[in-house]
């Protein structure tokens, strides 16, 4: 079996492609770049593969609520395009969505389930939604998977670094550390996810799934976990998302229930605490 990875060179990308069985090519966004479909489509029909993984996309959130035609170009208009090419290709496409698909429902406190209707509040939200309709309408064999706070050794490309590496940067720096807490999700591990996204593959049932970390907990407890771990004395302070003053509006509760996944028999994925703990060990081995 043959995979095309997007996205390859992302952090999500680099961890899956190592875990899927055959034949993997990864493919950064210079040989194939979503905002440029004839590119996209060429190499697509060279390699012919049996499923097409993507885990590009624009996800500098704040950005796109002053560049919304940027944010759409890559996350809704060229993946309705690579939609309609893995449908020619009659090959199975697994497109990597995100929870910022919901947030209207001010008052939630209850996991969202794949079923619940999605109520996106920013730019980037709305563009990430709009490419799941596209794969959904226009791709007969697809995968969507919904994930959250993903975090991994490989970074964040142009973000300059998960949420994890920017507490520790700013520790290290000796710098008061704001951190909103009234924002529930669920920090995800990109090996985990990566391990779990292979297995849902492996099973070729379609749908729409939800895959993240268990339990949950606001990005305030996620900076004092990560502190705490690594043994660093910070000035730390929760605060409101409003006095943060990001320019796009987050939700203030969107974790995710993976009902569906689990529906196929496959195991869950750890504790979001016991994850961060693998991801330190990680990152301490591969800087030693």
């Amino acid at each position: 079996m043959r995979f095309v990875v997007l996205g390859a060179g992302g952090q999500l990308g680099r961890d899956l492609t190592p875990r899927l069985t055959g034949d993997v090519v990864g493919l950064a966004r210079a040989q194939a770049d979503l905002t440029r479909p004839e590119a996209v489509t060429a190499q697509l029909h060279l390699l012919r593969p049996d499923v097409v993984i993507n885990c590009a996309a624009y996800n500098l959130v704040d950005r796109a609520e002053s560049e919304p035609e940027v944010a759409f170009a890559v996350n809704a208009l060229g993946v309705r395009h690579l939609a309609r090419c893995c449908r020619d290709l009659d090959c199975l496409l697994v497109h990597f969505s995100t929870d910022y698909v919901f947030g209207l429902d001010a008052g939630r406190r209850e996991p969202y389930a794949e079923t619940d209707p999605p109520g996106p509040l920013s730019v980037y939200g709305q563009s990430k939604l709009a490419g799941e309709y596209f794969v959904r309408a226009l791709c007969p064999r697809h995968q969507v998977i919904r994930t959250c706070g993903l975090y991994g050794v490989w970074g964040s490309g142009g973000k300059g670094g998960n949420f994890v590496e920017t507490m520790l940067r700013l520790a290290e720096q000796g710098k008061p550390i704001r951190v909103v807490n009234d924002q529930q999700c669920t920090p995800s591990y990109t090996a985990d996810v990566a391990t779990a996204a292979a297995a849902l593959i492996a099973t070729g049932r379609g749908g729409l799934y939800h895959l993240t970390s268990s339990g949950a907990c606001s990005w305030y407890e996620l900076a004092r976990a990560v502190f705490e771990r690594c043994n660093l004395s910070v000035d730390l302070t929760a605060i409101r998302s409003a006095d943060y003053g990001a320019a796009a509006q987050r939700p203030a509760y969107s974790v995710l229930s993976c009902r569906a996944y689990a529906s196929l028999g496959l195991p869950p994925l750890r504790r979001w605490q016991d994850a961060l703990d693998a991801y330190l060990r990680e990152r301490q081995q591969k800087r030693s």
